[in-house]
C-alpha cells in the first residue's frame, strides 16, 4: 500500500455493530491502522437503548485510550447491520432497534459522528486497503450473523436511491435446494447465515452454538453438518452468481466470519457461483476473501469520518 506523503494524518473511532458482537477501535489514516480495539457481545434482545449505551461507553473508553497514545479523535464512524438511509438515519429494525433511538445525537456529543450501513463500511475498507484497492467495480459480500452485499464503483460504495442497497438475502425464497423434510426458510439469510446453520444443524440433532461450530463439525466429517453447510453455500453461491451476471464486477470480495472461513463453505459457494454464471467472460471473475479481515467493519466505519481522502489510491 502506498500513501500520499502530502496527506495530513487523521484519526477516528470505528464501531461495527453486528447482530452478535460490537467491535470498535481507534484507526489512524493514511495507514488504516487499528491501534486499539475492543469487542463485546451485542445482545440485541436487550433493546436499542441498551446497545446504544454500550456503544457510547466503548467510544468514551477508546477516546481516553487514544488520548493516552497522543492521538486526537476527529470523529466517530458507526456501521450498523441495518438499512441506513442517505441522511444517515437507521431505517430498519431487523436486529438493532435504533429507529427511534437518538443515536447520532448522543454520539455527536463526544465527536462528529457518521452512521453507515455496516456492509458499506466494510466494503469501503476493502476499497481503500484490501482486495478491492485499485478495482474500478467490485462486489463485496459479507456472510456472518447476516448476509448483505455492496457494489463499489471507483472506490465509493453504491448506496442506491434510498440507502437501501445490499439486502440480497432478505427477500423471500422460492426454493433453495432444501433437504428432505426440511421446512422452507423465509429468506436466504435464514438458510445460509451463521444462526441458520446452527438452527438447521440442531434440527438434525446436532450440537452447535455458532456457525463456526457447524463448520468445524463438517470439517470433522459429521455428515449432517456437511449437508447443512453444503446446501447453505450452494444457495448463497447461486445468488452471488446471479449478482455477477447482473452487475459485471471485476471481482467479488467475501467478508464476515463465514465468508472468511476456509474449507467446505467457501469452496462450495465459489463452485456454485461459477455454475450460475451465464456469460463465459465472467467465469474467471476472482472470488476472494477480504484482506482487511475481521477489522473491515472497524476500519471502514472510521473511514466514513475521514472519507478516505488521506489515502493515495
Amino acid at each position: 500500500m502506498t500513501t500520499n506523503p502530502r496527506a495530513k494524518s487523521a484519526c477516528a473511532i470505528g464501531v461495527d455493530v453486528g447482530g452478535t458482537k460490537i467491535a470498535a477501535g481507534v484507526v489512524t489514516f493514511p495507514d488504516g491502522k487499528v491501534h486499539v480495539r475492543s469487542i463485546i457481545p451485542t445482545l440485541p434482545k436487550r433493546g436499542g437503548e441498551a446497545v446504544l449505551t454500550d456503544v457510547e461507553r466503548l467510544a468514551s473508553q477508546l477516546t481516553a485510550e487514544a488520548r493516552s497514545l497522543d492521538l486526537h479523535i476527529d470523529g466517530i464512524g458507526v456501521g450498523v447491520c441495518e438499512i441506513v438511509d442517505l441522511s444517515g438515519r437507521v431505517a430498519s429494525e431487523n436486529c438493532i432497534l435504533w429507529r427511534k433511538e437518538p443515536v447520532w445525537e448522543r454520539l455527536s456529543r463526544m465527536a462528529p459522528t457518521i452512521i453507515e450501513a455496516d456492509v458499506r463500511a466494510a466494503a469501503r475498507a476493502e476499497a481503500l486497503f484490501g482486495a478491492g484497492r485499485g478495482a474500478r467495480v467490485f462486489l463485496y459480500v459479507t456472510i456472518g450473523t447476516g448476509i448483505a452485499s455492496c457494489l463499489v464503483i471507483d472506490g465509493h460504495p453504491f448506496a442506491g436511491a434510498r440507502g437501501a442497497t445490499g439486502t440480497m438475502a432478505s427477500g423471500p425464497l422460492p426454493d433453495c435446494g432444501k433437504m428432505r423434510n426440511e421446512v422452507m426458510p423465509a429468506s436466504l439469510e435464514e438458510f445460509g447465515a451463521g444462526p441458520a446453520l446452527v438452527r438447521r444443524f440442531k434440527s438434525l440433532q446436532g450440537s452447535a452454538q455458532s456457525g463456526q461450530d457447524v463448520l468445524a463439525a463438517a470439517s470433522q466429517g459429521n455428515t449432517r453438518a456437511v449437508e447443512v453447510v453444503r446446501t447453505a453455500a450452494e444457495a448463497l453461491g447461486a445468488s452471488i452468481g446471479t449478482l455477477i451476471n447482473i452487475l459485471d464486477p471485476e471481482l467479488v470480495v467475501l467478508g464476515g466470519g463465514l465468508g472468511l472461513s476456509e474449507g467446505l463453505y467457501r469452496e462450495t459457494l465459489i463452485n456454485s457461483a461459477r455454475r450460475h454464471i451465464w456469460w463465459e467472460g465472467h467465469r474467471d471473475v476472482p472470488i476472494v476473501p477480504a484482506v482487511t479481515g475481521t477489522d473491515a467493519g472497524i476500519i471502514g466505519a472510521a473511514a466514513t469520518v475521514c472519507n478516505g481522502d488521506e489515502v493515495d489510491r
